[in-house]
C-alpha cells in the first residue's frame, strides 16, 4: 500500500525555479524559493483561508441556532467577509490617551508573526512544506508560545484595566494549557521515534488503522480527545474565551484596538485555529496521507488524490469541531477553567503519557 503513495517527487514549483528560471545560480534559486514560500504563507491564510473560515463560522453558528447567517452579499453571503475586511482597512486607528504608542502599534503583529513561524513547518504535502527542521516538535512548542507576548504587551500599552486583566487571564490560561499540549506532542514524538513533522506523518503510512489515533490502542484515542480539549482552551476560543469575556472585561486585551490593530488580533485567532487543526491532522490523523482501507481498487482511487487535498480536508474537519465546541457549550468561570487544566487535564495527560511509554517499552506499540 505504501507504493501507492508517491513520496519521491520534489515540489513542482521549486523544480521549475531551480531548473528553468535559475539553472546556473543555486543561490538565486534558493532565495526565490524562499520568497515564494513566504508569499504562500501570506497569500493562503490571510487572503483565502481566514476570510473563508470567518464566513464558515458565521454559517456554522447560524445553522446551529436555526438561523441562516449572512445571505445578502454574494451567494449565501460569501462576500460579506470581504466587505468587513474593506471596512476595517479604512477604519481609523484611534489610540486612547496615555498609551505607549510604539508598543501599542507593534503588539498586534506579534501573535500573527508567531503564527506564521509555526505555519512554515506544517507539512501540507509530501514535498509541500516551507521548512522541515529536524527538531520540528520542539520548534512548534517554543515558537507557538510567543503569541502570548503580543497579548501581554498590547494590553499593558493600552493603559486600560480591563485590557490588562484580560491579558493576565490570557497568560495564566495559555501557559497552563501549553503544558498539556506539549505533553501530548511529546507523546506522539516518542511513539513515532521522529521529531520532524514530515517524518511523523510518514510514520503513519498504511491504512487508517496506522494513524496514531488508532495505532496506539487506548492511548491514541485518549490523547486525541485530550488534545482537542486542551487546544480549544489554548486557542482562547469559546467556551474557553475568558480573556475577552464581554460581560466581564468589555473585550479583554483588545478593548482599545480598532481598525487594522483589531483585525490583526482577529486574524491571528483564525490562523492559530488552522494551525492547531493542522497539527491534530499531522500528529493523529495521518496528515497528507490518504485514508487507505486495505481494498486495492479503493486505495488506488484514494491515493490518486493529491496529499494537500487530504490535509486540507482533515484540517477543515477539525476546524468544524472547534466551531462546534464554541457554539454548543456555555462559558465556565475563570477559576473553573484553570481548575480543569491543573486538576483534571494535566494529570490525565501525564497518565496517558506514562501509559504510552509503558506500552512502547513493553512492545505493545511498534513505531
Amino acid at each position: 500500500m505504501n507504493a501507492l503513495i508517491d513520496l519521491s517527487a520534489n515540489n513542482a514549483v521549486g523544480d521549475f525555479v531551480r531548473d528553468v528560471l535559475f539553472p546556473n545560480s543555486p543561490a538565486l534559486a534558493w532565495a526565490a524559493n524562499g520568497l515564494l514560500g513566504v508569499a504562500a504563507l501570506l497569500l493562503f491564510p490571510v487572503f483565502l483561508g481566514a476570510p473563508f473560515l470567518i464566513w464558515m463560522e458565521r454559517k456554522v453558528c447560524a445553522h446551529m441556532q436555526a438561523r441562516l447567517g449572512p445571505m445578502r452579499h454574494g451567494p449565501h453571503g460569501a462576500v460579506q467577509t470581504i466587505a468587513d475586511v474593506v471596512k476595517l482597512v479604512f477604519k481609523e486607528i484611534a489610540p486612547p490617551g496615555g498609551v505607549d504608542r510604539l508598543v501599542y502599534l507593534l503588539a498586534p503583529g506579534i501573535p500573527l508573526t508567531a503564527s506564521f513561524l509555526v505555519l512554515a513547518v506544517v507539512p501540507w504535502g509530501a514535498n509541500l512544506q516551507v521548512a522541515d527542521p529536524e527538531q520540528g516538535v520542539f520548534y512548534v512548542v517554543a515558537v507557538g508560545a510567543l503569541g502570548l507576548l503580543g497579548f501581554l504587551v498590547g494590553a499593558w500599552a493600552s493603559n486600560n484595566k480591563f485590557a490588562l486583566l484580560g491579558a493576565m487571564r490570557a497568560g495564566a490560561q495559555m501557559l497552563s494549557y501549553e503544558i498539556s499540549l506539549s505533553v501530548l506532542l511529546l507523546l506522539v514524538m516518542l511513539l513515532s521515534g521522529e521529531s520532524s513533522l514530515r517524518e511523523i506523518v510518514l510514520s503513519q503510512r498504511g491504512t487508517v488503522l496506522d494513524w496514531w489515533v488508532f495505532k496506539a490502542p487506548v492511548v491514541g484515542p485518549l490523547a486525541f480527545v485530550l488534545y482537542l480539549v486542551s487546544s480549544t482552551a489554548e486557542l482562547n476560543r469559546g467556551p474557553f474565551d475568558l480573556i475577552e469575556a464581554e460581560q466581564e472585561l468589555t473585550a479583554g486585551y483588545q478593548t482599545e484596538y480598532s481598525g487594522m490593530g483589531f483585525s490583526m488580533f482577529y486574524l491571528a485567532e483564525y490562523v492559530n485555529m488552522t494551525i492547531q487543526a493542522a497539527l491534530v491532522s499531522t500528529f493523529f490523523l495521518g496528515g497528507f496521507l490518504p485514508p487507505l482501507v486495505g481494498i486495492a481498487p479503493v486505495d488506488a482511487a484514494l491515493a490518486a488524490v493529491p496529499g494537500v487535498v487530504w490535509m486540507v480536508a482533515k484540517t477543515l474537519a477539525i476546524v468544524f469541531v472547534y466551531m462546534w465546541f464554541r457554539w454548543s457549550f456555555p462559558r465556565p468561570r475563570v477559576d473553573q477553567l484553570l481548575a480543569l487544566e491543573w486538576k483534571t487535564l494535566l494529570p490525565a495527560n501525564l497518565a496517558v503519557f506514562a501509559l504510552g511509554m509503558l506500552a512502547l517499552a513493553m512492545g505493545w506499540i511498534l513505531p
